[in-house]
């Protein structure tokens, strides 16, 4: 283990993820590392949080982000959230603006340990969430799990929040579903030719909602923050709910939940806990690694503890 970096595991309200500095180099965290890293127990995750050099002018990083598939993710909210926690302990600092695929990210760790990150806007058009056909209202679509006469799941309400997510209504409660089964042929329906990420999302009051979700190149998670954004703007859309909600994340051993603000400048926030779990030394060629015996805070130490 020659050529190594240093890496932490973390989570977002259980969301599984690996926060990787890769500040300083040219290459990045290939597939191979990736998938090899989700085989281990250890480090099995949802997304690799990869921390490089800023590409654009006034964002303090460009994060280049995995699924534990190895495909590209273009957003992870609560991975973002690790992040945040993660420089912040580093250099001290509370905002901080990020650039993805997906656009420029800001965020802000607050006081009392919650983590603010400013999600961008929702899209809503069908070729740019993307779908394989026209859909004038993207707030419910023809789509449907089960017998035709009574589906499963049915009329999902689809956008775009830096990545394909689908939102499925439900009346009882979202662990009460087989989604490991119902999750693969929904990702991968030819409605969506990017695959999407499926949630379930049961309204509890009018600013209240319970989800699970099956992300797309992850398979079941524990926490999507990005799907949790996506379930508060479509109950909001569909008159379900207001501009603001608490998302309790059902699937999450983490009993503490996200609130989202659709603000009326159509920008989507999303506010929560991130954790530090354990730093390590990490190949992001071959996934190779091995665990800190103690974690410490200094130099590039931003996913150090």
């Amino acid at each position: 283990m020659a050529d190594v970096v240093e890496f932490a595991r973390m989570n977002g309200l259980g969301n599984k993820i690996l926060v990787v500095d890769m500040r300083g180099r040219t290459d990045k965290v290939t597939p191979e590392a990736a998938i090899a890293l989700n085989a281990d127990p250890a480090t099995e995750f949802d997304q690799i949080m990869a921390i490089h050099d800023p590409k654009a002018q006034g964002t303090d990083a460009w994060i280049d982000i995995l699924n534990s598939d190895g495909s590209k993710a273009q957003a992870c909210g609560n991975g973002t959230r690790c992040v945040v926690q993660a420089l912040a302990a580093e250099t001290g600092r509370k905002t901080f603006t990020f650039q993805t695929v997906a656009g420029i990210l800001n965020a802000q760790e607050h006081a009392d340990g919650t983590i603010s990150v400013d999600m961008g806007k929702p899209v809503f058009a069908w070729d740019k969430i993307p779908l394989a056909e026209d859909f004038f209202d993207t707030s419910r679509i023809e789509l449907q799990i089960g017998p035709i006469d009574a589906p499963v799941l049915h009329s999902p309400s689809v956008m775009s929040m830096g990545n394909p997510h689908a939102i499925f209504w439900v009346d009882r409660d979202p662990m009460a579903f087989d989604l490991e089964r119902f999750g693969p042929l929904l990702e991968n329906h030819p409605i969506f030719p990017e695959k999407a990420n499926i949630t379930l999302a049961q309204v509890t009051s009018d600013s209240s909602l319970r989800t699970r979700t099956w992300e797309r190149g992850a398979g079941l998670t524990l926490a999507c923050g990005s799907a949790a954004c996506s379930a508060a703007v479509s109950a909001a859309r569909t008159g379900r709910t207001g501009r603001t909600v608490t998302i309790d994340v059902a699937s999450s051993p983490i009993r503490q939940p996200l609130v989202i603000e659709w603000r009326d400048d159509d920008h989507v926030v999303m506010t929560g806990p991130a954790e530090w779990e354990w730093s390590g030394k990490v190949d992001p060629v071959t996934g190779s690694f091995m665990r800190d015996e103690e974690s410490n805070i200094g130099g590039h130490g931003a996913v150090a503890k």
